[in-house]
Parts: structure tokens; C-alpha cells; sequence
């Protein structure tokens, strides 16, 4: 009977869930809103049943090892999603124990989302083999997964590695976690829009934008438009590729990582934000660490990541 741990990636939109054999292939999956759950409670009893309809399905085939949880503000040593600011859950919110109380499995564990694309990564796409590396995802949202001597980096509480909350322009915009200048407010696919909108206010040049509300712009249509040869969109990638490319500088410092993978909707920009945030990235790093550091596409399947390294979680708590 083949082997399978389930993935969850739970999203501030969607949450997803699929059923993953040792080798990153899907058995089966799913999906659920997770926005239109403001109750955790209500939120949770929905996604249980709906992998327990999954698992129904094929339940006499396979043998379960357990469960994996990717998600914001996911502690790894507590198994709570705690204060997630593009979540509706407020405060701290115990998902292992809820899960524990539905499925009888030896393995039910929880993680960072970014840290479950790391470890995706590690296992299943463009890490493999790699023992020090860092995972960017870059979506709604910034955050990071860290790699050192092959284990992921947690720190004393589970929070380690949050570098889409460092401040990279102090006193600049406004975040959702209350403060101002994150990253996360700049490199994100809403961070981007911002850039632009501050662009369209600070200059002159003809935009394909100028006629664009807010609410309709995607960092999409921006990618789209650069790659037409917009000023505008292009000086908005320049931007932002500049800001990340001197965080990463920073964290490279700290780490001295043999590569850097981005991951989400703006990476997939490719050249439009790969190659600024190199170039800058290489203009503000310490002489030691000069030309040293790869900066490559992930090589998971686009809105996959998370949930393969959930799925790889479980499979390596399984292991140990």
C-alpha cells in the first residue's frame, strides 16, 4: 500500500490541501475560501471535513503518515497560527488541536508558509541537495524561509526568519502589522501597486495607468505593461527590485546562503524583478560575499509550493 501525507496551505483567499506520495506527486486535492471564514472555528470544521470526504476516496489504496500545515504566523513548536495579519483569525489560533481532535494520525504538524515552500524546495524542487538557502515568496504578502546546515530556523519561539517584517524604509508606508517601512509594503504584489500609484502622483510620463483606479490594478497588468516598455511600470519593478535586492544583501550577511529563491506572483515578472534585485543585491553586499550568492526561480509548481512542503513536513517528522 503506497504511502501519502496530506498538505494544507492555508491562504489568506483559498485554502488548499492536497494528498502527496513521496515524490511530490498529488493523489488527490482541494480547496476551500478562507476568507469567507472569519470564524476559525466554523473555518476549521469545513476544512476537516473536506479532507475527510478527500481521504474517503481513497482511503482503501493508501496509508496515511499524517498531516502538514503551512500557514501565516505558523508556529512550529506551539502548532497556533498567532496574530496573522492577512487572516481573519484574530489573535492566537490553535489549528494543530483542532486537527488532533478529527484525525488519529502519528503526525500532525504546522509550520511557517514560507517556511513549508523552503522546505518544499529542499525536498522536491530547485534546493535539493542545498544546505544553506533562503525562500522569498512573494505574493499578498512577503515572508521567508531559512535553511542553515540543512534545518530549517525556527529560533527560541517559532518565529525566526520573518524578513518580509523588516523595516526597509523607516518611517515609510504603512503595514498591516501596524507598523511602517516593512518590506513586505514594497516587494509585495500590493507593494508594487503602491509604487506605481506613488510614481503616477511624482511624474509626468505618459502610463497606460493614469486611467486605472487602485482597485483595479494587478501586479499582472503591471508586469504586462513593463514588458510593453510603460515607464512607469518599468521604473515601478526598478524600484522594487532595489529594495529587495538591499534586504537580501542584509540577510545574506547574516545567513551567507549558497542561493536565494523567490517564489510567488511578482517572481513570476522573471527578468523584470530578477534583474534589479540582483544588480542591487550585488552592489550592496560586503566584498566577501560578491558574485557568491545565486538568485533563482523557484522550481515548484506555482501555488504549490506551500503545500508540498507541508506535505514534506509531515513526511520528514515521519522520518525522525
Amino acid at each position: 500500500m503506497k504511502q501519502v501525507a496530506i498538505g494544507i496551505d492555508i491562504g489568506g483567499t483559498n485554502t488548499i490541501f492536497g494528498i502527496v506520495d513521496k515524490n511530490g506527486d498529488f493523489i488527490s486535492r482541494g480547496s476551500i475560501k478562507t476568507e469567507t471564514h472569519p470564524d476559525y472555528t466554523i473555518f476549521m470544521s469545513t476544512l476537516c471535513r473536506s479532507i475527510e470526504k478527500l481521504i474517503s476516496e481513497i482511503e482503501d489504496e493508501v496509508e496515511i503518515i499524517g498531516i502538514g500545515v503551512g500557514a501565516p504566523n505558523g508556529n512550529y513548536y506551539n502548532g497556533t497560527i498567532e496574530f496573522a495579519p492577512n487572516l481573519n483569525f484574530e489573535g492566537v489560533v490553535p489549528i494543530i488541536d483542532f486537527i488532533k481532535k478529527q484525525f488519529n494520525f502519528n503526525v500532525i504538524v504546522l509550520t511557517n508558509d514560507a517556511n513549508a515552500a523552503a522546505m518544499g524546495e529542499m525536498i522536491y524542487g530547485g534546493a535539493k541537495g542545498m544546505n544553506d538557502f533562503i525562500m522569498i515568496t512573494l505574493g499578498t504578502g512577503v515572508g521567508s524561509g531559512i535553511v542553515v546546515n540543512g534545518g530549517m530556523v525556527y529560533g527560541h519561539d517559532g518565529f525566526a526568519g520573518e524578513l518580509g517584517h523588516v523595516i526597509a524604509v523607516p518611517e515609510g508606508r504603512i503595514c498591516g502589522c501596524g507598523r511602517r517601512g516593512c518590506l513586505e509594503t514594497y516587494t509585495s504584489a500590493n507593494g508594487i501597486k503602491r509604487t506605481v500609484f506613488e510614481l503616477l502622483a511624482d511624474r509626468i510620463d505618459p502610463s497606460e495607468f493614469r486611467n486605472v483606479s487602485y482597485n483595479n490594478l494587478s501586479s499582472k497588468m503591471i508586469d504586462q505593461a513593463a514588458r510593453r516598455g510603460d515607464i512607469i511600470a518599468k521604473m515601478a519593478f526598478d524600484y522594487t527590485g532595489k529594495i529587495l535586492g538591499e534586504k537580501l544583501a542584509d540577510a545574506i550577511a547574516h545567513t551567507s546562503p549558497e542561493a536565494i529563491f523567490l517564489f510567488g506572483g511578482l517572481a513570476q515578472a522573471g527578468d523584470l524583478i530578477f534583474e534589479p534585485t540582483k544588480r542591487y543585491m550585488e552592489k550592496s553586499l560586503l566584498n566577501i560575499y560578491k558574485n557568491k550568492v545565486k538568485l533563482l526561480p523557484s522550481q515548484l509548481p506555482p501555488g504549490d509550493a506551500a503545500m508540498l512542503g507541508a506535505s514534506a513536513l509531515a513526511w520528514k517528522e515521519f522520518q525522525s
